[in-house]
């Protein structure tokens, strides 16, 4: 794995030192006290830290291998996502065979929590965890690029700027989720580089091409090296996004004035604010393993993009934004039985619907007037997406 080191996660060796350098980390104990005791965080921090570093030298000082670990972490994962919830759901999980290995391609919605919650449920469910995809610009915080390591975490590397480097860099992610796909370690990757702030999810063809780069080189053709990685496509829906005033925010700002500077320690805030922020229900869909792949890259897109979108479990949430929206466009009442064939919407009872209306006008009443149609826009587009989706399977029948 040494040709590998610029970007793997850390191996088993690794494990113990890596811990040894957290526990007695300032930056790290600070974090670690903001998430279990906010206000002690605040009014004693010193005695916090003290206090945190012997609880995490005990709890996890001993651990030598990256699964014990997981295992160990897997209660605190799953009383964060109880505490941030109204509940979890999944659809699929059990057409994945325990020995399998597959590379999981999901929408993008949060940094963090994506990745966690497909894990979470995989491992309830006896599955192994998969390595992680995370973009470089996150190691720009140096704790959280150690626990990211720690946690099966590998780097795509996005600050290139000659077409040499690049090329080099995709060629190594591409030999590196091939090789964790040929060893039995399943991976993890967004569909496309950075989160759907507006709600649209679209494969970036690029994405689907570097996963060919390195079977190519062996005289491997596209359709029979995408059906070795077993693709899964993974649909995350959120009810309420944490950090969707952010992406409102930014993306009024982008449309006004054709750019948006990150503030310093904006990442880390936002993986924070997604980490222990609100969400209310969650679902996630795991699609069939593409083992018939299509031998051009634009028609797996397509294939892909339309399992995300048929199979995204629209909220309550979703449809009042669809409607709202409808109404400030003029365009009147959503006509009855429009959502009857989505997924999960023909259920939402119309206390369902009048609790996301008042939650939602919170939201829009709390964000600047310019970039409320942004924020409507995030949670109505998936509902346009499953529409499209499913005129497009008709006309396909």
């Amino acid at each position: 794995m040494q040709k590998f080191d610029a970007i793997r996660p850390y191996s088993d060796e690794e494990t113990s030192a890596v811990i040894q350098r957290l526990v007695h980390d300032r930056e790290f104990l600070n974090l670690i006290g903001r998430i279990k005791s906010p206000g002690a965080a605040r009014w004693a921090p010193a005695m916090l830290r003290g206090i945190v570093s012997y609880w995490l030298r005990r709890r996890f000082g001993g651990f030598t291998r990256i699964d014990d670990l997981q295992a160990s972490l897997s209660g605190y994962v799953g009383e964060l996502v109880g505490n941030t919830t109204t509940r979890v759901t999944q659809s699929g999980l059990q057409n994945l065979e325990q020995e399998s290995t597959h590379l999981f391609i999901c929408n993008h919605r949060d940094i963090v929590f994506d990745p966690m919650i497909v894990n979470f449920l995989l491992y309830n469910q006896g599955l192994k965890t998969t390595r992680i995809a995370i973009g470089d610009n996150l190691l720009e915080n140096r704790v959280f690029a150690e626990m990211m390591r720690l946690n099966k975490s590998f780097v795509v590397r996005r600050s290139m700027t000659s077409p040499r480097e690049i090329r080099d860099a995709y060629l190594m992610l591409s030999d590196f989720i091939n090789h964790s796909i040929e060893t039995h370690n399943g991976v993890w990757i967004a569909q496309r580089e950075g989160r759907a702030k507006d709600g649209i999810d679209r494969t970036d063809p690029a994405i689907v091409k570097m996963f060919h780069m390195s079977p190519k080189k062996s005289g491997l053709d596209f359709q029979t090296a995408i059906n070795r990685l077993s693709i899964v496509p993974v649909s995350i829906a959120y009810e309420f996004d944490p950090c969707d005033l952010d992406k409102a925010n930014e993306l009024e700002t982008r449309a006004r004035t054709g750019a948006y500077l990150k503030a310093e320690g904006e990442d880390t805030s936002q993986i924070m604010r997604g980490l222990t922020g609100f969400k209310g229900h969650v679902h996630v869909h795991f699609g069939a393993p593409i083992e018939d792949a299509e031998a051009d890259p634009k028609a797996l897109v397509a294939r892909i993009d339309r399992e995300i979108h048929s199979h995204y479990h629209l909220h309550p949430s979703n449809l009042v934004a669809y409607q709202l929206r409808e109404a400030a466009a003029g365009r009147g009442p959503v006509e009855a039985g429009l959502f009857a064939s989505l997924a999960a919407a023909a259920s939402c009872t119309s206390q369902a619907l009048e609790a996301a209306e008042n939650e939602l006008q919170k939201r829009l009443n709390a964000c600047e007037a310019a970039a409320r149609p942004y924020l409507l826009d995030m949670y109505a587009n998936p509902v346009t997406s499953a529409l499209n989706a499913l005129s497009t399977a008709d006309a396909s029948t």
